[in-house]
This record gives structure tokens, sequence and C-alpha cells, in this order.
């Protein structure tokens, strides 16, 4: 389905209670396409993690086990 941006704005919550029941909707200006609206994926919503858990899986370690992160000298200014 698409509709412009006048429409949306003007039918918002119609429009939403609509692409939770059948998908996604193009919202166009001048004919074309500026935003998509769709359904969250199946199962759990994004939104209701907690941050961590968004992020979960991907960091990249760039150091080994045991490492500090400090350099010496500044780990001795610090004691």
């Amino acid at each position: 389905m698409d509709i412009s941006v006048t429409e949306f704005k003007q039918h918002c919550l119609e429009i939403i209670r609509r692409i939770e029941k059948t998908g996604t909707v193009a919202i166009t200006r001048h004919g074309r396409i500026v935003a998509r609206l769709q359904p969250p994926p199946a199962g759990r919503a994004a939104s209701a993690q907690k941050p961590w858990e968004r992020l979960r899986g991907s960091a990249v370690c760039k150091f080994e086990p045991g490492e500090s992160v400090l350099k010496d000298k500044d780990f001795e200014a610090l004691r």
C-alpha cells in the first residue's frame, strides 16, 4: 500500500492499525517513497530489549585476556 505524507498525517492511527494486520506501508512525497512503515519482527520486539541485549554479539575484542587497558606509567600515576 502506498500513501502520501498528507494522507498519513491525517489518518496515522488508522494506518498503524492496518499495518499491524496487513504489513508494510510506503509513504510517498511527490510520488517518491520517503519512508516505509512495517510491523516489528515476530517474537520479542527490539525496543522491548534492554540496550545491552541489543548489542550482544556486536563487539570485537581487540586485546588478550589478562592484558591491561592501562599503560604501566598510567597505572602508577593512579596509585
